[in-house]
């Protein structure tokens, strides 16, 4: 028996919950308690049988009447099994609807027909299609309130299947239905005689959803190695696309080695065929070394690469920033990755493309991606499990992101590291000392930069190649194109980042003073430079201590309101969690401050 996965969405009390509920009720899905525990809630809200909780099942949404989260439910008939995602039609929850369609085979969109086609019908319309979902049913809900009228069903259905073809999608039915009578849900109503098309139910139990994946090209992503004892050894995972036999060739990605499948195996013996949806254990002839994450595919193979652009719905509550490091997972792959300045925003009530800096929670754009390793990519129309992927913030391990490839920017092997004569270990003999990134951060007139000066001189003074990169100083230059929002913070960071990272590479002593206000620049940072290469110094400065000396005036302007976004003002600082040094500017001189640096850099072999 084939399983459909669906959506239902639409607009605030269109009755998306009440249909879920209709249509298990009408197909006798319910038990006897989940019955009586509905009549129970019905009679307490004073109402008729309300079908609608059987799917409500927070509190808050059982109060105000609307769908907040994303529910599930499972229901069966002799034709087909169904998962259903009843997601919510508030823009707000936007982030919950995609959830709930990123595995959904067809929607449901609902309407009042009443009220007719709305923005917020477009707005879901448009997430639909950029999810892939090509397969479309409009319920035309609350038809009893118009008199079961044909002359309004079918204005609405003209107009809809209009709309739907400009944004790509190619499938749409069109039924009146009553959630609230049952009208054409389960069963023909014979109030419509003019309507000949099918029930919901009978939409739902014929629509064709498993040829795409069994026609496409071969694709299963290895979940984990199967190593029962030494003489067998397996590639374990699903098929997510075409059909795989024994004796096919196959090639392994990232890597582009070939082979031949030897054996299919299950728990329940070998198969002579596997299609999509389907467990096993793939043996090949040759012994690869194939892990974890790697990808087996045949005929139109995927691309290896390391850049891609990508439609990006952004989950966050914080907003996305350009450039900042967030991990990404996909496929059974947990990559580094990063993303550009967005090409556009996607107006999702209009589908207009607007100029964006950066996204916010629920916002959709454009961006291109890039991913610290080569990753096998297929268009997420393509393959949803290769061209789909997570976006995870590294410091809270959150799930802020969801990204869909549209196509690779550019093949991996085009770009490979030039081997050079002169290394960074030849450098340094050549300086007599090691090469080190000393990571001045603290608020503003915190001191760092007075320190920093102190700390070169002196180590200038010692014969020591240095060189000290200052916020100020930069921003004369190579980011005099940023401004101080969070995003061009980060940018700020990220470029002084690898400039010092080239300077380390030469075998120099670099000071960075940068107010570097973010926890997870500052580890980019240090990333980029290399272990043991880093040392953060924090000038740990009292807010009230560095607003009273204030030489620039910049907080007296902040205060004022004419200076936004101004660190420890109306943005944020996060001290580091354990900086190898720690200047408390309170207790400490310059000088003192100074020699505590260059202590540590002698304990580290720096100098």
């Amino acid at each position: 028996m084939s399983l459909l996965r669906f959506i239902t969405c639409g607009s605030v009390d269109d009755g998306k919950s009440t249909l879920i509920g209709r249509l298990l009720y009408d197909t006798r899905q319910l038990h006897a308690d989940q019955l009586a525990a509905v009549e129970a809630d019905s009679r307490r809200r004073g109402s008729d049988l309300d079908l609608s909780l059987l799917v409500d099942g927070l509190l808050a949404e059982r109060e105000q009447g609307i769908t907040i989260d994303v529910a599930y439910r499972y229901f069966a008939t002799e034709a087909r099994t169904f998962i259903v995602a009843d997601t919510p039609g508030h823009e707000q929850y936007t982030r919950n609807m995609v959830t709930g369609a990123s595995t959904a085979d067809a929607a449901v969109i609902l309407l009042d027909a009443r009220r007719g086609v709305l923005r917020q019908t477009r707005r879901h319309s448009h997430v639909v299609a950029l999810l892939g979902i090509r397969r479309v049913v409009l319920a035309v809900n609350k038809i009893d309130l118009v008199g079961y009228d044909q002359k309004t069903f079918e204005a609405i259905a003209e107009e809809y299947r209009e709309f739907a073809a400009g944004i790509g999608i190619a499938e749409v039915e069109c039924v009146p239905v009553s959630a609230l009578d049952g009208s054409n849900v389960v069963a023909r109503s014979p109030r419509m005689p003019w309507y000949d098309g099918p029930t919901m139910l009978g939409w739902l139990e014929g629509v064709a959803v498993e040829d795409d994946r069994r026609s496409g090209p071969f694709r299963l992503v290895v979940q984990w190695v199967n190593r029962p004892g030494p003489d067998f050894r397996g590639a374990a995972g699903m098929v997510l696309g075409g059909t795989v036999r024994p004796g096919d060739a196959v090639r392994v990605f990232p890597g582009e080695r070939e082979t031949t499948v030897a054996r299919l195996v299950t728990f329940d013996g070998d198969l002579a065929e596997a299609g999509p949806g389907e467990s096993v254990t793939v043996v090949l002839a040759d012994d690869l070394d194939v892990g974890r994450g790697a990808v087996l595919a045949a005929g139109d193979p995927p691309a290896v690469a390391d850049a891609c652009q990508a439609d990006l719905i952004w989950m966050g509550e914080q907003e996305m920033l350009p450039g900042r490091r967030y991990l990404a997972k996909i496929g059974a792959r947990t990559v580094g990755i990063s993303m550009d300045t967005p090409r556009h925003r996607l107006d999702v009530d209009t589908g207009a493309q607007l100029a964006a800096k950066t996204l916010g929670l629920n916002e959709i754009g454009l961006v291109n991606v890039h991913f610290d390793q080569p990753v096998a990519l297929d268009p997420y129309r393509a393959n949803r499990n290769l061209g789909g992927f997570i976006v995870i913030d590294r410091m809270s391990n959150a799930t802020v992101g969801a990204g869909l490839v549209r196509f690779p920017l550019r093949r991996a092997s085009n770009l490979r590291w030039q081997e050079l004569s002169v290394d960074q270990a030849g450098r340094e003999r050549l300086n007599g000392h090691r090469g080190c990134v000393v990571w001045f951060t603290g608020l503003s007139a915190s001191g760092k930069s007075t320190i920093a000066n102190l700390v070169e001189s002196r180590l200038h003074g010692e014969g020591r190649h240095t060189f000290l990169l200052d916020g100020d100083n930069v921003r004369h230059g190579l980011n005099k194109d940023l401004g101080f929002t969070d995003a061009d913070r980060v940018e700020n960071v990220r470029r002084v980042g690898e400039v010092a990272g080239l300077m380390v590479r030469a075998g120099l002593i670099v000071l960075v003073s940068f107010i570097s206000p973010f926890r997870a620049e500052r580890a980019l940072a240090r990333g980029i430079v290399g272990a043991g290469e880093f040392c953060e110094v924090h000038v740990d400065t009292p807010l009230a201590v560095a607003e009273e000396r204030d030489p620039k005036g910049l907080y007296a302007k902040a205060r004022r309101g004419e200076l936004p976004n101004f660190t420890g003002i109306d943005s944020p600082y996060e001290p580091p969690d354990s900086p190898e040094v720690r200047l408390d500017t309170t207790a400490l001189s310059a000088g003192e401050a100074a020699d505590a640096v260059l202590s540590r850099l002698r304990e580290l072999g720096v100098c």
